[in-house]
């Protein structure tokens, strides 16, 4: 099958530190690859694939001030558009934008929809609702107005992934900087807890960084060690008692949940958006509803089993479950197109 995958542009595709959406659609090519797929990735031009890389825009936005979003990502976007009828289907990891496009062209395209930005996106998806295929990335992320195909919980590559089994003596927040993730609240619980904290992650809002967390950075106990590459990733989740998600939004997924258990390591997360469905509560982490929960849930870990949240990551986000959904979804989106 001949597949296009249209990654987004803020980053490189993987990125090389932040990036989920780059690195979902990033796993999802390589995965295809494997199975023998003529896979195209567009993407900017200092990203990496085994498959063909296509671009338009030489740096990533959020890299490049020179850069304007909106005119490279409407380049990016047509690049791939003009030439569609070169694919079997195309795969958009881009968000509303490319649905414009969709009554335009002759290929199907099925949408990955990694949230909601706004509800003012809205009228996008629910305009091409019926002649567009959406996959959701958890149930939790479904809107009721819209019309999915089926839920796909992104894949993880277990090799990037140390198993550990002997834990370090600290606890860990890894993730955006950003009051909806909750970085306040994770110190809060760690000082509480009496257990260090290791903070890593793109500072996304820097006002937020400078009055609620920069300030306990004094305390030898609290540490940022900046945004994280893959090695250091691997590193920080492999080691920590814990990963802390104490999360103040309905998150569509939280990679970095999938990938702690991979590494063996439990999740203490805030029991909102698709945490019930990432989680095992008692098995794989702890669900809490508050700070107090939190704190009493560290003194639980030792309930844990490493293996256990090892076997849970590999059974439900592995590379090969994920590659197998997406090639019957793939096939359904094509039959249901021919048969419009």
């Amino acid at each position: 099958m001949k597949i296009a995958i249209l990654a987004p542009i803020a980053w490189s595709t993987p990125p090389k530190k932040y990036g989920p959406w780059e690195q979902v659609a990033s796993t999802i090519a390589e995965g295809l690859v494997t199975r023998g797929h003529e896979v195209s990735l567009f993407a900017t031009a200092d990203s990496r694939t085994t498959g063909k890389l296509e671009w338009v825009c030489e740096q990533p936005y959020a890299e490049a001030a020179h850069i304007d979003p909106k005119v490279w990502e409407c380049l990016h976007v047509s690049h791939l558009m003009e030439r569609a009828s070169e694919f079997d289907i195309i795969h958009n990891h881009f968000d509303f934008l490319p649905l414009t496009y969709s009554r335009l062209i002759d290929t199907p395209m099925i949408t990955t929809i990694h949230g909601f930005s706004s509800h003012k996106i809205f009228p996008v998806y629910q305009k091409y609702d019926t002649t567009s295929a959406y996959i959701s990335i958890s149930d939790a992320n479904r809107h009721p107005s819209l019309t999915y195909m089926d839920t796909i919980y992104h894949g993880i590559d277990a090799t990037q992934f140390t198993f550990q089994e002997e834990k370090e003596q600290y606890l860990l927040y890894f993730g955006r900087i950003h009051p909806e993730k909750g970085t306040h609240e994770a110190i809060k619980i760690a000082l509480s807890s009496g257990f260090p904290l290791k903070i890593a992650g793109l500072i996304q809002d820097q006002t937020y960084f400078d009055e609620q967390i920069k300030p306990f950075l004094e305390n030898e106990h609290i540490t940022y060690l900046g945004n994280a590459d893959p090695a250091m990733r691997d590193s920080l989740l492999g080691g920590a008692q814990a990963l802390l998600h104490p999360i103040a939004f309905e998150e569509p997924f939280g990679l970095s949940v999938a990938e702690a258990m991979m590494c063996g390591t439990p999740v203490i997360a805030y029991n909102r958006g698709s945490m019930p469905e990432l989680i095992v509560e008692g098995k794989t982490g702890f669900l809490v509803i508050s700070r107090n929960e939190a704190v009493a849930a560290v003194k639980r870990l030792d309930t844990i089993k490493t293996k256990d949240c090892r076997e849970h990551a590999r059974k439900n986000f592995s590379i090969e479950r994920m590659i197998s959904l997406y090639e019957n979804a793939y096939q359904k989106t094509i039959e249901r197109y021919e048969n419009q």
